[in-house]
C-alpha cells in the first residue's frame, strides 16, 4: 500500500450515492465496492429491507467508509458505524462532515476481537446491518441479540460464510431468515455479493 502514488495531485477520488443525496470520498488503498451501479441498487435495497423509521437506532458492523452507514443515517434517528481499520474511520467521519450528518458516529474497533471495552456495545439498537469481509462475521453474531436488535440486513461477499453465520443466527441467537439473494457485483466471474434479511423471533 505504501508504493500507491496519485497520478493526479488535484484529482479527488470520491463516488455518489444519488438517492440518498450521499457523495463518499475514499483513499487509493481503501476498500470500496467496484460495481458503481451494482452498489447503489444494493445499498437502496439494504435501506428499504432495513423498513427505517425516524425512531431507529442503527448499528452498522464493518462500516468502511459510511458506504451503508451515512444513507442509513438520513432514515434513521441515529446510526453507530463499527470498523477496524482506523484510517477507514476516519474517512467515514470525513464523509459524515461532508454530507452535513450530525446523527452518525464511527469507532475504530478490531470486530474479531474483544468488544468488552468498547463503547457502544453495551447500548440498545433497534437495527442493524453487517458487511463483513470474506471471513464472515461470526465473532459478532452474540452482540446482535444482547444488543436488541430486531431486524438485521447481512450484506456479503462470500455465499459460504453468510450461509454458516445465518445457521448460527437462526439456531443459536433467536433470528428468523426473511429473504435471501444475490447481485451480480463482479459480472464475468464466479463471485457474487448476497445479501440476507434476518428477524427476531416472536
Amino acid at each position: 500500500p505504501e508504493t500507491v502514488v496519485p497520478l493526479n495531485e488535484s484529482a479527488e477520488l470520491a463516488y455518489q450515492l444519488p438517492a440518498f443525496d450521499v457523495t463518499l470520498g475514499f483513499e487509493p488503498g481503501d476498500f470500496t465496492q467496484v460495481n458503481t451501479d451494482i452498489n447503489r441498487k444494493m445499498v437502496s435495497g439494504a435501506v428499504e429491507l432495513l423498513a427505517l423509521t425516524s425512531n431507529d437506532t442503527v448499528l452498522d458492523l464493518f462500516c468502511g467508509i459510511g458506504n451503508f452507514t451515512l444513507p442509513i443515517a438520513r432514515h434513521a434517528a441515529r446510526v453507530t458505524g463499527v470498523e477496524g481499520d482506523a484510517g477507514l474511520v476516519a474517512r467515514a467521519r470525513q464523509n459524515a462532515l461532508r454530507n452535513n450528518i450530525q446523527n452518525a458516529e464511527f469507532f475504530a474497533v478490531d470486530l474479531y476481537g474483544t468488544l468488552d471495552d468498547a463503547p457502544w456495545q453495551h447500548r440498545r439498537f433497534s437495527k442493524a446491518l453487517l458487511d463483513p469481509p470474506r471471513s464472515g462475521a461470526a465473532e459478532v453474531l452474540p452482540l446482535l441479540s444482547r444488543s436488541g436488535i430486531e431486524r438485521l440486513v447481512y450484506v456479503s461477499c462470500h455465499p459460504g460464510t453468510l450461509a454458516r453465520d445465518a445457521g448460527e443466527l437462526v439456531r443459536q441467537h433467536g433470528y428468523r431468515l426473511l429473504s435471501a439473494g444475490v447481485m451480480d457485483m463482479f459480472p464475468h466471474t464466479a463471485h457474487v455479493e448476497s445479501i440476507a434479511l434476518f428477524e427476531r423471533g416472536v
